[in-house]
């Protein structure tokens, strides 16, 4: 009777467990963060291995631009799984935010780690794009006498054309816009949209012409189609 007794207890409280992940899950998707956050972190004190709930936690720090705390969850993630990539692309997020937020000089103490780990998302998964994306962007976005390099973003976008022609073309628009190729940018986001017609593709081309090019009659032309 006492077996039966404390595996009733066990089975209930692992019940009430699951319970409270989730809600958790529920109030993430909803956008309840700081609620959310609260039942992830009771949730681990009890199951302290669930790797699911480290990882929103992470999530979760990241909606709120906490990047420490983002940069923490993912740590323990990476370590723990050196061979899965979206940990690594998710941590080297978290760190190039970091870099955004601090002066020039500690953010290029941190380039290289941000770097690596993008290259190590990207080698460990051949068709990650979040990875290829953030590597593209770093490199456009880096001077470059600290690694930033057209040639090096590329190469990278061309690997994206190779996984996704969307964004492939969204990223050869991307680079063409930073450095205010506009028509060239105009004519791969357009081959972009053409492909997704989705509201990301649409965006990106409808931005480029009302804020870049300043062609309005374009940009209404373009909307009017795509609210069809």
């Amino acid at each position: 009777m006492k077996f039966l007794t404390y595996l009733f207890l066990l089975i209930s409280i692992q019940t009430m467990a699951e319970s409270d992940f989730d809600k958790a899950e529920k109030l993430y998707q909803q956008e309840k963060w700081q609620q959310a956050k609260s039942l992830f972190e009771s949730y681990l004190k009890e199951n302290p291995n669930n790797y699911k709930a480290i990882e929103y936690l992470g999530d979760i720090a990241g909606h709120q631009k906490k990047w420490d705390e983002a940069i923490k969850q993912y740590k323990i993630l990476k370590n723990q799984f050196p061979k899965t990539a979206n940990y690594f692309y998710k941590y080297g997020g978290a760190l190039g935010m970091k870099a955004k937020s601090v002066n020039k000089f500690k953010a290029l103490g941190m380039i290289d780690e941000v770097e690596n780990s993008f290259l190590t998302a990207a080698k460990l998964d051949s068709k990650h794009i979040d990875s290829r994306w953030a590597l593209v962007i770093l490199y456009i976005e880096l001077p470059g006498i600290v690694g930033g390099s057209e040639t090096k973003a590329n190469k990278y976008s061309e690997e994206l054309m190779n996984l996704s022609k969307v964004d492939g073309y969204l990223s050869k628009g991307y680079i063409d816009e930073y450095f205010n190729r506009y028509s060239k940018a105009e004519t791969n986001y357009i081959k972009a949209h053409e492909i997704g017609n989705s509201k990301t593709t649409f965006q990106k081309l409808y931005n480029l012409y009302l804020n870049k090019m300043k062609d309005k009659l374009k940009a209404q032309k373009l909307k009017e189609q795509f609210e069809k």
